[in-house]
């Protein structure tokens, strides 16, 4: 492998580890366009700046909030989402800059 820019080998195994699940990359999905996708809870604070929160992450999913939980933090690992605190309540956002990083090492190793 030649030296380039980006993420590491391990880096994107995490990566695709991480959306090698079908609820975290629906999630992944889901946090693309959280106005249409969310639509349906109010927003506890602006999605644009700092994401959803994950009690509606977790609503829309149906999954049980600790599952929930165990899957936003493996994404926040992998880099590709950012967590906000608001109050008591985390919200997520993709992380744009390192899902470009993920997709040019893609590009240029594969």
């Amino acid at each position: 492998m030649g030296a380039t820019a980006g993420p590491a080998a391990g880096e994107l195994i995490e990566v695709f580890k991480a959306l090698g699940n079908p609820a975290r990359l629906q999630i992944m999905q889901w946090l693309k366009d959280p106005e249409e996708n969310f639509v349906a809870y109010e927003p506890i604070a602006d999605r644009g700046s700092v994401g959803v929160c994950v009690t509606h992450i977790q609503a829309k999913s149906g999954l049980a909030q600790s599952t929930v939980s165990s899957y936003m933090s493996t994404l926040e690992r992998a880099g590709l989402v950012l967590p906000t605190r608001v109050g008591k309540w985390t919200h997520y956002r993709r992380n744009e800059e390192r899902l470009a990083e993920v997709a040019r090492a893609i590009d240029t190793s594969i």
